[in-house]
């Protein structure tokens, strides 16, 4: 990638996506507006566009400009921009050429090194097709790299770093939204977008407009009904239950909403385990209540039996309420 000229102006167009971009739903759709996924209508056309990681855009964007781009190797979790940052890249360095300039390659196509290679190769040997006065270097993008053959990927090394939330870029990019669709949406069912996107635009986009086609009035309760993940009260009754109830009255209890709400227990277990760091309490017994509650949802990935599991949740609580009761006398 080393070696662009420098970039001119923006410009944007409605040219057909690079071949391969079907996967993953990251094509854009010829649908009318209306029909159109939000999160391909709202897909970002710019860099500037391009919701958080500021720090990170704005030095692609410098290097662009300065004619410095290098290799890039862009990771984090699903729907924080990577694919999106790197076609905007392409959209401002080729304009209505980009599509020629791109060869994009997805998780979905033979990744084996036959086609790095092959079609790689061949690629960056043609002749540019950008037909214009400024020559220009090609892009080879490699969508979601680590998918390709370990002898494929022999240079590259997969980078695992912790996950930085930036969920308040996610609220600044929501909002724009709903303003541009003339959505209702009131302060809690924004929150509640923003709490169960966790940092994934994409996913976020799906429930924004999953719950609009489900409800005119976008509330709380309504987009935790649309997804069906526990509300936020709901978990904090099940937490005071397990805190303070004796184990048959927290059995009833809790059974009985899962029930009448149609809760999952997965669910439950993940919410709790979050609620477990809002608690005062010592350390060391933190730390195993937390533990114990990864063996609970780990066995009910296997599909062990519920009643067994909510039992083992029951009885997790009753252990750390002990410690908690020794530790302050």
């Amino acid at each position: 990638m080393a070696g662009a000229t420098a970039a001119t102006p923006m410009d944007i167009d409605a040219a057909a996506p690079p071949a391969g971009a079907a996967a993953k739903g990251k094509a854009p759709l010829n649908a009318p507006g209306r029909a159109a996924p939000w999160v391909e209508k709202y897909r970002p056309q710019s860099l500037a566009d391009v919701a958080a990681h500021r720090d990170i855009v704005d030095t692609i964007d410098r290097l662009t400009n300065e004619n410095r781009l290098p290799h890039l190797l862009l990771y984090g979790p699903p729907g924080t921009g990577k694919t999106s940052t790197i076609l905007a890249v392409a959209r401002k360095l080729y304009g209505s050429q980009y599509s020629n300039m791109i060869l994009e390659l997805n998780a979905s196509d033979e990744r084996g090194i036959d086609v790095v290679r092959q079609q790689i190769q061949d690629f960056a040997g043609a002749r540019s097709l950008s037909f214009g006065a400024r020559p220009a270097v090609k892009l080879v993008l490699l969508d979601e790299a680590d998918a390709m053959t370990k002898d494929a990927q022999f240079a590259l090394r997969r980078v695992i770093e912790k996950y930085t939330r930036s969920t308040s870029h996610v609220r600044e990019r929501l909002q724009h939204i709903i303003k541009s669709e003339g959505l209702g949406v009131d302060e809690g069912g924004l929150t509640a977008l923003v709490r169960l996107s966790n940092g994934d635009m994409r996913k976020a986009l799906n429930i924004l407009q999953s719950t609009h086609m489900a409800s005119q009035q976008i509330t709380e309760e309504a987009v935790y009904l649309c997804t069906g993940n526990p509300m936020p009260k709901d978990i904090e009754e099940i937490a005071f239950w397990l805190l303070n109830e004796p184990f048959s009255t927290s059995f009833k209890y809790i059974s009985d909403m899962k029930m009448r709400k149609g809760l999952a227990l997965v669910d439950i277990i993940r919410e709790v385990t979050m609620f477990v760091f809002k608690i005062q309490m010592p350390s060391d017994v933190r730390v195993k209540l937390i533990n114990d509650l990864a063996d609970i949802e780990y066995r009910l990935s296997f599909a062990c039996n519920d009643k067994l599991q909510l039992g083992a949740l029951i009885s997790t609580f009753t252990d750390a309420r002990t410690a908690m009761v020794a530790a302050a006398s």
